[in-house]
């Protein structure tokens, strides 16, 4: 009897039955670590269908890996250890080498207990991009990035980062210890209120309109403005009798930004410099202390027949160099406990906010003039043409406009003695407030409440990322030339590390030898600083620069401590008339 094959002997088994629904696989993800150790047995000589079946793998898989060798080799360079074991996508270069010195800079954000949120890690993001970009020429245009909130979402597992959108907790204690001994100091140093002085900095988005503002012009005809990220930096301060605030330290992305072409940089009001991540660096610092502050503080005691000696108090900012006290015989220069400067720093305690509120009331007032009346100009083109140059002669007279009694109260807190008695404590934020919402109904844009005034004023304070030098960028190698995680094991043994051994010593030599005397030891830490300024101008890895430079500085800590030390017993054998 003749039988008939099945369908399925013959290959011709209908579709979605039989032998096809069966051979259909699951996709599955695979993760940074499987396709290295796939590329690593590769390397060793193994085939292909042996891999596949000591990984578990599809042999399709596995030769697919293969031929993507190289960009998976090149996401490898910029993945961290934690994200080599999770899932992962074979994404593009440019994004891994952003992402990866994203992480470094959150992680150093924390190191120095700044907040980290959301919209500063996406506004971040996406200027990390842009630079890379810029930097890798034409052929990395076509990739696109918008730092959005699924890509914030992937971000946080990939890198495994925990945010908090709050600064770390003050030490409330060490705030409330410190002014007994600042007390100390004063009475040692025999300095007035005119010679003591405080300096801060802060970030500026000099181009920024409440957001009530922006939907208003937004609902117009035509393309509105968006919320510009024009970004600056500033550094102000002055002495605590606040008769006297320093000049603007400004720090700019550009040197010689179009808007300043043909203007002679001496004659601003502010102090010019450039940097293109417009942070303040530990070089900008010392130049600006060594070449600004230190003559305006010798022209101001000449003038008012004071002795020339002064007090700097600063906090403990990466960018505030340690060795300063020892480039001037006549400022002695202070630091404030950590996680205090919220608490007890002048600067801080309303001085910066109210600069800030006197700048945007003055931008407004600006822009309602320019644009009332027939004849005149939009405030949609009022905005366009609204420059760094207009902002820098704002910032110069909101500066101007803040009272004395403003400065002056702000060390109430930490010295209450220099604030005349009976007097009271200026409070003109509210005021300034109520200002910008009159003159932003007078402007036609919208019903800006006094809640999105506020709102503007805390993002105008958004803290610059200054505890990373303007040179940070991720180049992939470490410091064996080998890929990071390659060269893992190599590199275990940590540059700090050597470096703090080679000043075990340092504590136990000093008391035979009683040499080092502090202007030595200031001279050595400016060679130190100058040594990694040029390591980071130049050495094209800049993670290995970075880390290299963290190494030293965390080694060096045993020089400063020995400094100060030092200047202490200097100061104490010499008694209160030969202190500076």
């Amino acid at each position: 009897m003749k039988t008939t094959p099945h369908p399925q002997v013959l290959g011709k088994a209908p579709l979605g039955i039989g032998l096809r629904h069966s051979a259909k696989r699951d996709r599955k993800s695979i993760t940074l670590h499987v396709k290295l150790e796939v590329l690593r047995r590769f390397e060793e000589g193994e085939k292909l269908t042996q891999i596949a079946r000591a990984l578990g793998l599809a042999t399709s898989t596995v030769a697919s890996i293969r031929v993507n060798k190289d960009k998976i080799r090149a996401n490898s360079q910029a993945a961290t250890p934690v994200s080599t074991t999770q899932l992962t996508r074979c994404r593009g270069v440019l994004m891994g080498r952003m992402e990866r010195l994203l992480s470094l800079w959150i992680e150093e954000q924390k190191r120095q207990n700044l907040p980290v949120s959301t919209l500063l890690i996406q506004d971040k993001a996406r200027r990390l991009f842009a630079q890379l970009q810029h930097e890798q020429g034409s052929g990395a245009q076509a990739e696109t990035f918008g730092a959005s909130n699924g890509w914030f979402a992937r971000f946080k597992v990939r890198h495994n980062v925990l945010l908090t959108d709050e600064p770390a907790v003050a030490d409330a204690q060490a705030a409330a210890r410190y002014p007994v001994v600042l007390r100390a100091i004063l009475e040692e140093g025999c300095y007035s209120p005119r010679q003591v002085f405080n300096v801060d900095e802060t970030g500026l988005f000099w181009k920024r309109l409440p957001e009530r503002m922006l939907l208003a012009l937004e609902g117009t005809a035509g393309p509105g403005p968006k919320a510009s990220k024009d970004h600056l930096t500033l550094l102000l301060g002055g002495n605590a009798a606040g008769d006297f605030k320093l000049k603007p330290l400004l720090v700019y992305p550009s040197e010689n930004p179009r808007a300043l072409r043909g203007c002679s940089k001496a004659s601003l009001p502010v102090v010019w410099r450039s940097n293109r991540n417009d942070w303040l660096t530990p070089s900008i610092f010392q130049e600006w202390f060594t070449g600004c502050f230190c003559p305006a503080v010798e022209s101001y005691c000449a003038s008012h027949g004071l002795p020339h000696r002064a007090l700097l108090l600063l906090d403990s900012a990466p960018c505030h160099p340690v060795h300063l006290g020892g480039l001037s015989a006549h400022v002695r220069v202070e630091f404030l406990p950590k996680n205090t400067s919220a608490l007890i720093q002048p600067m801080n305690q309303g001085v910066i906010a109210a600069f800030k509120a006197h700048y945007l009331r003055r931008t407004l007032s600006q822009l309602v003039q320019e644009t009332a009346g027939t004849d005149r100009p939009s405030v949609r083109e009022f905005w366009r043409s609204y420059t760094v140059m207009t902002a820098v002669d704002n910032i110069a007279k909101a500066w101007a406009e803040l009272q004395p009694a403003t400065v002056n109260s702000a060390w109430r807190k930490l010295w209450p003695e220099c604030v005349p008695a009976g007097a009271p404590e200026p409070n003109a934020l509210p005021q300034l407030r109520h200002s910008i919402v009159t003159l932003a109904s007078h402007a036609g844009l919208g019903d800006v409440a006094e809640a999105d005034v506020a709102h503007l004023l805390q993002a105008h304070g958004e803290p610059s990322p200054r505890s990373i030098p303007q040179e940070v960028e991720v180049g992939g190698v470490s410091d064996s030339g080998l890929p990071c995680e390659a060269g893992k094991g190599l590199a275990s043994r940590r540059p700090e590390s050597d470096l703090m051994e080679a000043m075990v010593g340092v504590e136990t030599e000093e008391v035979s030898v009683g040499a080092l005397r502090p202007e030595h030891l200031a001279q050595a830490l400016s060679h130190f600083a100058a040594g990694l300024r040029v390591l980071i101008e130049n050495d094209p890895n800049r993670e290995r620069s970075l880390r290299v430079s963290r190494g030293v500085h965390c080694a060096l800590a045993h020089l400063r401590e020995l400094q100060r030390e030092r200047r202490r017993q200097a100061r104490a054998v010499a008694g209160p008339q030969g202190a500076p």
